[in-house]
């Protein structure tokens, strides 16, 4: 199948995402979730989720979603489904009824189907995020786009993003796609799409899982027509705190090369290569945030060595609104004769979450 149709079906796949969320009938229920503060007030609306400490609430008469203090937070009731990720790494999934606050150890009651309450410290959250029994509403990404022109060279440049991530209690899966078109005055126009899908389950270890992953790559200035990874491995959370999160995979894979026709090159290569993927992300409540994944994968069958950088800032504008920075490339220590070693670059623009983001 032709690269640019995979990227396009993995665009689609994250706008139908999109759509479904929007359009879900679960969106247009009753919401009955009731916060309780410390001066008296009576909150009704809907949880969004617990992070760096400040709890997230939609109201229907407020746009977007309001921060509360888990500090000042007396009582906490809830009937939707929540995941609940301890300090140790495990998971839980449950409605949430915290206990009375003002303790010296204050707790959050998670009521877990066919078992008894588990009853946790506060201190021991990391972070909880809503689900749901709707298939539809586990499903959680972004879209973004971006322009750039400058008049000196006449250049102009166009990017193109997408997200898409579904979550389970102990397994998820996430499908990105990234794409640019660059052209300029007297130059040949360049373009690149980029593709990435992982899938992980949680193990019994603390904060260790086995994952899955597949991409794809076409980039013009290197002359890679198409470019499939195919690998597997076993990764653990490093760090993974309400304001840093560190995860690194290893493992193996095989990677399909094919390139540009060019005198004297080979134009398909296949190879066993090792895998290093790493995940970093850093927080800054309703201010930052910064994402980078790294993927290192070493020819096993010669020396060679391939690598990819994916980078992006985002800072919060308004509701779900966010401007963005990303910084992208993918390098490759020994390409083919005539053609070049790297790609890189970087975009600028707007993106717009949905879901459980």
């Amino acid at each position: 199948m032709p690269v640019k149709h995979i990227m396009r079906r993995c665009l689609v796949l994250s706008l139908i995402g999109f759509a479904a969320y929007v359009t879900s009938p679960a969106l247009a229920g009753e919401q009955r979730d009731v916060v309780i503060l410390q001066n008296g007030d009576r909150i009704t609306g809907k949880v969004k989720g617990l992070q760096d400490g400040v709890l997230r609430f939609d109201l229907d008469y407020v746009d977007g979603a309001i921060s509360i203090d888990w500090n000042k937070v007396v009582r906490l009731e809830s009937s939707t489904l929540f995941i609940v990720r301890l300090t140790d790494g495990s998971l839980h999934t449950g409605k949430l009824t915290s206990a009375l606050k003002g303790s010296d150890h204050p707790e959050l009651q998670i009521s877990e189907d066919h078992q008894p309450p588990l009853v946790v410290a506060d201190s021991d959250v990391v972070h909880i995020t809503p689900t749901s029994e709707s298939l539809l509403n586990r499903f959680s990404g972004s879209v973004s786009g971006g322009t750039q022109y400058s008049k000196g060279n006449r250049t102009l440049q166009y990017s193109i993003g997408s997200t898409l991530d579904y979550r389970e209690t102990n397994w998820g899966a996430g499908v990105n796609y990234g794409g640019t078109l660059s052209s300029s005055s007297g130059a040949q126009a360049s373009t690149r799409n980029e593709g990435n899908l992982l899938a992980y389950r949680l193990l019994h270890w603390q904060n260790y899982f086995y994952a899955g992953s597949a991409a794809f790559l076409q980039s013009s200035v290197q002359g890679i027509q198409r470019q499939t990874n195919i690998g597997a491995g076993i990764g653990r959370y490093l760090k993974n705190t309400n304001h840093t999160r560190l995860a690194i995979i290893g493992g193996f894979g095989w990677q399909g090369t094919h390139y540009v026709p060019a005198a004297g090159a080979e134009q398909s290569q296949n190879l066993a290569v090792g895998l290093i993927l790493a995940n970093f992300d850093l927080f800054t409540f309703k201010k930052t945030r910064l994402s980078v994944n790294a993927t290192l994968a070493p020819a096993l069958t010669e020396t060679r060595d391939f690598a990819t950088l994916n980078s992006s800032y985002y800072l919060k504008l308004f509701g779900k609104i966010d401007w963005t920075f990303s910084v992208y490339g993918n390098w490759d220590t020994k390409p083919p004769t005539h053609l070049q070693s790297s790609d890189y670059g970087t975009t600028v623009g707007l993106s717009y979450t949905f879901g459980n983001r």
